[in-house]
């Protein structure tokens, strides 16, 4: 059961709402997004994001104990590994030849000389 009683406790779950906030609108951009450019933006941005907000609201809920550091820790973790498996992924789509959403006007890394395989 959730005690509002303290105001830490407040806090704690409206940072937690406000990260499941920003996991469902990357949820739905992941869906309702044109290509997969686009779907790696939102699932990189927002989700990460709020990932990152309901971990926060974990250490702000029970402080620096053995769970507040585990929550840290993976707060470490993925803001590592996110960027990183997203420009690798939007790199290997480029580079084998994944169009752009027929709407996109401007590609930078096809200009550059980067965007295929030699």
């Amino acid at each position: 059961m959730i005690d509002l009683s303290q105001p830490r406790d407040l806090v704690a779950y409206a940072i937690m709402a406000l990260g499941l906030v920003f996991d469902l609108l990357g949820c739905i951009g992941l869906v309702r997004l044109p290509d997969v450019y686009n779907r790696l933006q939102a699932g990189t941005k927002s989700v990460t994001l709020g990932t990152f907000l309901l971990l926060f609201g974990v250490v702000v809920k029970f402080g620096f104990g053995a769970m507040g550091w585990k929550a840290l820790l993976c707060v470490f973790f993925i803001a590592m590994t996110s960027p990183t498996a997203a420009h690798a992924i939007a790199r290997a789509a480029h580079r084998s030849g994944v169009p752009l959403a027929p709407g996109s006007v401007v590609d930078r890394y096809r200009e550059d000389g980067e965007g295929l395989m030699p």
